[in-house]
């Protein structure tokens, strides 16, 4: 391991860095939070704060928040936002909301780091597991991350889901199959996607199992954990409608997710595909989008069966680049879980490649955008053209460490391979 021995004054100096950083540019650059609150690349129809003051506005008045279209998200931000002092008159404590989450965020990032889970898994060990960064200097990546603080700045709901879903993985890699069911059924309550995630989170859990509480039947703990998020979705649910009143908000935040009614530009594949769809196919096509994208699921966790943590990490690779309403904190969350697998780093073959087509991607993407939009001297192709480069760039990611997670396998399990050239069929 990496890096010298943490201390608790290491620990606080990161966390009030992050925090100071944060609180700074909130305060000292008034103008720039609201400027990425209307950046595309952070806010989507589904994760817009925007959005949620809208919501809010009219769930203060005895409106129903889902009239009119706009407001896209779990109703439980409602009541929680409503807590909070208008953020016309004191924004600080909405902002110190923010810098919390991802506080928390980092927290369980940096349990999930020192847990060793990636380089060493109950079904499989690494012979490179002891090149690691400590989860001082993983977490010190996420908060530090030019995607994780816009994010943050921009005020982006998607901060709630990440947490959620390191939460749900640092459950379950301490041996807490309850707590990660629970944690992940948050998750999935506030953006329908990580609901795919069950299945590697189910399998980490009972690897990560407590010996005195184990359940030896595999079948019975997965039934175990498929009934524990339902009900507590099912207590989500409940909650929800009592606090609009209806179920109105069942197809304004998840129908419009599966339906992709709202065809706002983002930085994802879909937007653009589904305006110049004809309407006679348009069902046709969600369906295989959706079923594209949940097709990895079944074959990444059989495939990587003894290392969970891999099949989660490559999953969220891979919604950041084929769910509907994808942002950089999608991205951001991606990038946060690669640096646990610097063991594999010397076996990827494409690195320099990936960083590039992503940095050119990340600072060509807001010009092609202005140009489009605001200069009016470009049209959709631009912007869609970008979107392409930058979803390239983290598939190259994604199967760069693929590949470097099942060669550091085949080399445990065959020895005298180490080091040679193969081709990749």
């Amino acid at each position: 391991m990496d890096g010298a021995k943490v201390t608790p004054g290491r620990t606080a100096g990161l966390y009030v860095g992050a925090a100071v950083l944060r609180l700074a540019i909130f305060t000292l650059l008034p103008g720039l939070p609201d400027l990425l609150t209307g950046r595309v690349e952070i806010s989507t129809p589904v994760t817009s704060f925007k959005r949620l003051q809208e919501g809010l506005f009219l769930y203060n008045h005895n409106v129903s928040p889902y009239d009119g279209g706009v407001y896209h998200q779990a109703p439980l931000f409602l009541p929680l936002f409503s807590l909070l002092p208008s953020f016309a008159s004191l924004p600080i404590f909405t902002y110190l909301l923010y810098i919390a989450v991802d506080l928390l965020s980092a927290s369980a990032l940096w349990k999930i780091a020192d847990s060793g889970e990636a380089g060493s898994s109950a079904l499989f060990t690494s012979s490179r597991r002891e090149k690691r960064w400590s989860g001082f200097v993983i977490a010190a990546v996420f908060l530090f991350n030019p995607f994780t603080v816009a994010t943050c700045i921009g005020r982006s709901t998607s901060v709630f889901t990440t947490c959620a879903i390191l939460h749900a993985i640092a459950k379950a890699v301490a041996g807490a199959p309850l707590g990660a069911m629970v944690a992940l059924s948050f998750a999935s309550y506030l953006s329908m996607y990580p609901l795919l995630l069950l299945p590697p989170l189910v399998l980490l859990c009972y690897d990560r199992q407590r010996p005195e509480r184990a359940t030896k039947s595999s079948l019975q703990f997965a039934g175990i954990c498929a009934s524990i998020v339902a009900g507590v979705v099912a207590i989500l649910f409940q909650m929800s409608y009592f606090i609009t009143g209806s179920w109105e908000f069942l197809p304004s935040t998840y129908g419009v997710q599966l339906t992709l009614s709202d065809l706002a530009p983002n930085v994802g594949l879909w937007w653009y595909f589904f305006i110049e769809m004809f309407d006679s196919f348009r069902s046709f096509f969600l369906a295989v989008f959706w079923l594209h994208l949940s097709s990895y699921v079944g074959g990444l966790t059989v495939r990587i069966r003894r290392q969970p943590l891999v099949v989660m990490t490559l999953l969220l690779g891979i919604f950041a680049i084929f769910k509907p309403y994808p942002s950089i904190s999608d991205t951001s969350l991606f990038l946060a879980l690669v640096p646990l697998y610097r063991h594999v780093f010397p076996l990827m073959r494409y690195t320099f490649v990936s960083a590039a087509v992503i940095m050119y991607a990340s600072f060509l993407g807001p010009a092609f955008y202005y140009l489009w939009i605001y200069a009016g001297s470009g049209n959709a192709n631009f912007f869609y053209a970008i979107t392409l480069v930058w979803g390239l760039g983290k598939s190259l990611l994604v199967c760069d460490l693929m590949f470097a997670v099942l060669r550091d396998e085949w080399e445990v399990e065959r020895p005298e391979m180490a080091g040679k050239e193969i081709r990749q069929i």
